[in-house]
């Protein structure tokens, strides 16, 4: 695989390791190519990044390189996850809560296991709304993020704990997951609290 390549591949791999990112061990192992070459390149993105102005750049956190963005668009990105059009919950990101919500602490990969999809999008989505916060690491290869709720997420539902959550009809199944779903959005209806109402309650 020549240099190019390598490069250009690198930076799928970054793209679709999403916020646990990937450290250059695995990335060598997939690519089948010496660790210390894979460092250097993806060295070189991360410079190559930095130089060029990107709006995406490349972190090393923990041993890991992730995309991230340049921390200097902050308000810009602030202003777009409170953006009034977009203050509604989707049913993507509505079942990705639930599953946090009834198994945290939980991985993006578990997340994505029980969906089915990838859930890259819903979970930066819920992170914006404080909904759900990194709870730690994973013991695992990667030391994947782990995810849980917020105290916003029990003021948005109005429970006062985590183990007031309401208990499916289903205790395990294909159904499951579309009733938990319900539940939370029956939640919604039965409190007919909007996340507007919660940003307001919150300042």
């Amino acid at each position: 695989m020549n240099y190019s390549t390598l490069k250009s591949v690198l930076e799928g791999l970054l793209f679709v390791s999403g916020d646990e990112g990937i450290s250059a061990k695995t990335a060598a192992e997939v690519v089948e190519t010496d660790v210390a070459v894979v460092a250097d390149v993806l060295k070189d993105l991360q410079k190559d990044f930095s130089k060029k102005s990107r709006g995406i750049r490349i972190a090393e956190v923990a041993g890991s390189f992730r995309l991230t963005t340049a921390s200097e668009h902050a308000p810009f990105f602030e202003k777009l996850a409170y953006s009034p059009s977009r203050s509604s919950l989707s049913q993507a990101a509505l079942e990705t809560l639930a599953i946090i919500a009834y198994k945290q602490p939980i991985t993006r990969i578990e997340i994505e296991e029980i969906r089915g999809v990838k859930a890259d999008r819903p979970l930066h989505h819920l992170v914006n709304k404080d909904l759900i916060e990194e709870k730690g690491r994973a013991d695992a290869l990667g030391r994947p993020i782990l995810y849980g709720t917020t105290k916003a997420f029990l003021d948005y539902f109005g429970l006062p704990g985590i183990q007031s959550l309401p208990e499916p009809t289903f205790a395990d199944g294909d159904d499951e997951l579309e009733e938990r779903t319900k539940l939370l959005f029956d939640r919604i209806e039965g409190r007919q609290l909007s996340l507007e109402d919660l940003e307001r309650e919150l300042e």
